[in-house]
């Protein structure tokens, strides 16, 4: 269904739920655990603790994040958006809705389909481009994106989750459309919660410590109205010059940076 329109049915599986499956099934999500909740302060840095809490005062070091603002213009966005309800938003878990722009692959059996796979769409080359101008994503070569569509008619969220390491590389860039929304980071083992309060057409990179020893997510509570972002991740070292995986990780390249891909 392409648009931006609230839909009837939910594409949750497992343990995994929306607001819709919820009232079917009459059960509710638990609420997140409470925590030690800091702010990430990006002129800083480092992690801050909440005003008038028990973190009141306190503040660590939070390397692996580079939060870029106004990474688009209010036009781009409009048009980019505009472009993403064209196509067909197919159902997703956790209440949300989803476009995928890259190689179908079994992460536990770890396999890769290409016969699908025509590349990144045509809109986001010029976005690569812009990418490249920052000192933190230079040599990125971005061979897969998901689109997402989260709305709070749908209670679209996300759990805290690690993503994959095997064929994708150290960073993860996410461009956030439409509303501001926050990107909460734990720790396992811990009460520490990092809130990395995300504007509205910001560009947010994680690598290293952030990409790999934090787990990110975005609650339901922090989607206020519709909200679109675009996640691009690149190759493993794997797949990389050098990597036992070389050969495959070129192919897959020439096709994602050929920029004439439709969502499978």
């Amino acid at each position: 269904m392409a648009g931006g329109g609230r839909i009837a049915d939910c594409g949750c599986k497992g343990i995994r739920t929306c607001l819709l499956c919820e009232s079917a099934k009459r059960q509710l999500t638990e609420e997140p655990p409470k925590t030690k909740a800091f702010i990430y302060i990006p002129t800083k840095g480092r992690a801050q603790g909440v005003k008038n809490s028990d973190t009141a005062g306190w503040w660590f070091p939070y390397p692996g994040v580079c939060l870029i603002e106004d990474f688009v213009t209010e036009d781009e966005e409009k048009e980019m958006v505009h472009t993403m309800d064209q196509e067909e938003w197919r159902l997703s878990q956790s209440g949300r809705r989803k476009q995928d722009f890259g190689p179908k692959v079994n992460f536990k059996k770890q396999k890769i389909k290409v016969d699908s796979f025509t590349g990144l769409p045509n809109f986001s080359k010029v976005l690569w481009e812009r990418m490249k101008t920052h000192t933190v994503l230079e040599g990125f070569l971005p061979v897969e994106q998901c689109n997402l569509d989260y709305n709070s008619d749908r209670g679209s969220a996300i759990d805290p989750h690690y993503d994959d390491s095997w064929l994708w590389g150290e960073r993860l860039v996410s461009l956030n459309l439409l509303s501001d929304t926050v990107l909460t980071m734990t720790i396992p083992c811990t009460e520490v919660e990092v809130a990395i309060c995300l504007p509205r057409r910001s560009l947010v990179v994680l690598y290293g410590e952030a990409r790999y020893s934090w787990k990110h997510a975005i609650y339901r509570q922090h989607i206020k109205q519709r909200r679109v972002c675009s996640t691009f991740r690149e190759l493993s070292a794997e797949f990389m010059a050098g990597g036992v995986q070389e050969k495959l990780g070129q192919m897959l390249l020439e096709i994602a940076l050929a920029f004439q891909g439709k969502s499978v």
